[in-house]
């Protein structure tokens, strides 16, 4: 069985025996009290586990679906309140074909960057905030007659963030890799590419880089930092690139 569907089936379950063990009446299994309850204890089943079973730690992934996308519903907003973060999977993107499909706007982790290495942090900074302006430019843009020269720059930008974010499945990348792809995007390199031409791009530079540019990976590997010299090697590599694309 899929591991999401037999988590959701497990927190469904749970949900299930706990409002039939709460009481007969109505109006008390839907307290909203007794709902948070039910949350918060299937959720602390997430912890720490003692010394005679190994040690380690468990992560709860509840999973919730929305209706017609609406977190700021009264289940939504409880689990929120109780996990360290959530990831928002629109339909609309996906049916568009961004996959993941993962609204950058709404998903929110309270670790944050904290868990990411530092090169990652250099890299990334605000290419979160920007694809969460692109998304309200764009919905903006459906009703706007004309569009000035920067918010076009700005769409067009964000078409190539979100293009890049996309991921074959079982095919994840090295996080070298994924720092030099973001780079590559956010510094605007992909701007005088054609959509349609990015991802090709992207799998030749990252090819390219591993096979001239070895130091790169050595360099973020080591040192965890996106470091100058690092930086002058990706450049190398991503202008010898489009050279090499320019001819193709």
């Amino acid at each position: 069985m899929n591991p999401l569907i037999a988590a959701a089936s497990v927190i469904a379950a749970g949900l299930a025996v706990g409002l039939a063990s709460i009481g007969p009446g109505v109006g008390q299994v839907l307290n909203p009290g007794n709902v948070f309850y039910l949350h918060s204890r299937l959720l602390e089943r997430a912890a720490k586990l003692n010394s005679l079973l190994g040690e380690g730690s468990m992560t709860a992934l509840p999973i919730v679906e929305t209706q017609s996308g609406d977190v700021s519903a009264y289940i939504p907003t409880n689990v929120i309140s109780i996990t360290d973060g959530q990831i928002f999977l629109s339909a609309d993107l996906f049916n568009a074909g961004i996959r993941p499909a993962i609204n950058v706007g709404i998903s929110v982790s309270r670790v944050g960057s904290a868990a990411q290495i530092k090169a990652m942090k250099q890299v990334a900074g605000k290419s979160k905030l920007e694809l969460a302006q692109f998304a309200e430019l764009q919905a903006f843009a459906q009703f706007a007659s004309a569009l000035d020269k920067t918010s076009q720059n700005q769409l067009a930008r964000g078409r190539r963030l979100r293009e890049l974010l996309k991921q074959s499945q079982a095919n994840p990348l090295p996080v070298e890799e994924q720092i030099a792809t973001i780079y590559t995007g956010t510094r605007g390199y992909l701007d005088s590419l054609e959509i349609e031409q990015v991802n090709k791009f992207l799998d030749e530079l990252r090819k390219h880089l591993k096979d001239t540019k070895p130091q790169f990976q050595e360099i973020i590997s080591s040192s965890k930092t996106f470091t100058e010299q690092a930086e002058i090697l990706l450049k190398e590599a991503i202008q010898e690139q489009l050279e090499r694309f320019s001819l193709q």
